[in-house]
């Protein structure tokens, strides 16, 4: 059995530090009365425990209480990303079978045609309130949370994630991590990514506090490295750039008591980690996915620059395997066993069992070198990953398919100095007269913006092999010479 997290915290540590956003702050007594309130206004409006509600909100303190509220509450939360477009949402919302939309006022516009039953944050705020109980002890198997991935068929599908899920995460974590009682994290990433929740939740299970930023801003994120107001967060490797721009404009470094920085989204350049070294960054790359409820492994900032490109070690509950793989160095698909591994999906692929004889298909490919350190070579092979954010050519191309005047559509990525990769398109179109102005339109109209093509070539065929097979390597070289 596992403590409900914010009632076992407030518990324990009542007084300290929570969460601060600006100027304000809160402790844990404070954000359990917070959440407390919320629960108890989401029962009036007939969300009961056990229930499926979606949830659409911006990185403020308002969307942590609600979070919280609603686990106070015993909801499963499905966690909408506000970068999709209302099309994607509508989809994610009719396939995970969410009873109620809970959403920030400010997407109003972006919901509207969105047929699932709406409450806004502000009737949540000015709702009655039906008094509640909570359960104080959840079963391990108990979904939490549900966040949506992208699928190599361009169908995103809903990934369950437990209370054990999260709670093995974190601690896995902080087994790596260590973990002081003035400890707190800056948190830049959105709150409905794993990475972004993750740390609520290891606030709620360390008695840590956050540091709540609602967008990304690096001359602010480095003052407070600077002055020692926080001691970790988490970035990808194009927020790591920004910062360390930062750090050498004013020619500073970390405060001593600043202990790591979590990198995530694809591998780390070695001239980002040298330039970290000069500013007392520790630099600490990591793997996961959203199938892992966060980090799987993680290269110690001592061995940065000695086994660079590497993703480290599995955390101290995680087993990483090289599937077929005889000896060491060995390239294949990377699987992953824990108790931090999702028990499976929802929606259209609720019947796809995620693991085999225990083991998590990964779909990457990788090796482990001699001394037990995870190599990734390829990420899913067709995946670009832009900004941290991942992108499937998949789904990219059966939107563009749906233009009357496309016959074929090819997607694959290409590298970008600012956010790591980024899609670009190859269409064999019908109409002489199609532009990129047109099929960028069409783009806009169901994809979120990090997914719409940098760029539009238009070519007489798409390379294919004997089988029809679109081939997306090749389609990388031909970006190459464009």
């Amino acid at each position: 059995m596992i403590p409900n997290w914010l009632l076992q915290r407030a518990y324990l540590t009542p007084d300290r530090m929570a969460l601060s956003f600006g100027d304000e702050q809160w402790t844990f007594r404070q954000l359990l009365e917070k959440a407390d309130i919320i629960a108890q206004k989401l029962r009036w409006n007939g969300l009961n425990e056990g229930d499926r509600i979606a949830l659409l909100g911006r990185s403020t303190p308002e969307m942590v209480f609600i979070i919280h509220g609603c686990l106070l509450a015993g909801l499963e939360i499905v966690m909408l990303n506000s970068r999709l477009s209302s099309k994607e949402i509508s989809w994610q919302l009719n396939d995970s079978g969410a009873s109620t939309l809970l959403a920030d006022d400010a997407f109003i516009e972006l919901i509207k045609q969105v047929g699932t039953p709406k409450l806004l944050f502000s009737a949540i705020g000015i709702s009655e309130m039906q008094p509640a109980t909570y359960t104080e002890m959840w079963e391990p198997s108990r979904t939490i949370t549900i966040m949506y991935t992208s699928g190599t068929t361009g169908f995103p599908k809903g990934v369950r994630q437990t209370a054990g899920n999260h709670t093995s995460s974190a601690v896995s974590s902080v087994l790596n991590l260590g973990l002081s009682e003035d400890d707190i994290w800056l948190c830049t990433m959105p709150l409905f990514h794993i990475s972004g929740f993750s740390i609520l939740a290891r606030s709620v299970i360390y008695g840590m506090g956050v540091r709540l930023y609602e967008k990304f801003d690096a001359a602010s994120i480095v003052k407070e490295i600077e002055k020692g107001t926080v001691t970790r967060i988490s970035v990808v490797a194009t927020g790591l750039h920004r910062i360390l721009d930062e750090f050498e404009k004013n020619g500073s470094a970390a405060h001593s008591s600043f202990q790591s920085m979590l990198a995530g989204g694809g591998p780390v350049p070695d001239d980002y980690l040298r330039r970290a070294v000069n500013h007392r960054l520790p630099v600490l790359q990591t793997y996961g996915m959203t199938e892992t409820s966060s980090q799987t492994a993680t290269l110690t900032s001592e061995d940065a620059l000695r086994k660079s490109g590497s993703a480290g070690k599995p955390l101290f509950f995680n087993r990483i395997m090289i599937r077929d793989a005889q000896q060491p160095g060995e390239f294949g698909e990377v699987l992953v066993m824990g108790p931090h591994v999702t028990p499976g999906y929802i929606g259209h692929a609720s019947d796809r069992e995620p693991l085999e004889e225990g083991w998590l298909p990964t779909g990457d490919i990788g090796y482990i070198d001699e001394e037990g350190y995870l190599f990734i070579v390829d990420r899913r092979s067709d995946l670009i990953i832009s900004g941290g954010e991942n992108i499937y050519p998949a789904e990219i191309e059966n939107v563009l398919m749906l233009h009357p005047d496309v016959k074929e559509a090819g997607v694959c990525g290409v590298d970008h100095p600012e956010w790591g990769s980024v899609p670009v398109a190859f269409i064999v179109g019908g109409d002489e007269y199609l532009t990129g102005e047109d099929l960028e339109k069409h783009c806009k109209k169901q994809l979120a913006g990090y997914k719409i093509p940098n760029a539009f070539h238009f070519v007489e065929e798409l390379p294919r092999n004997a089988s029809n097979k679109l081939l997306r390597r090749e389609l990388k070289e031909w970006a190459l010479r464009k």
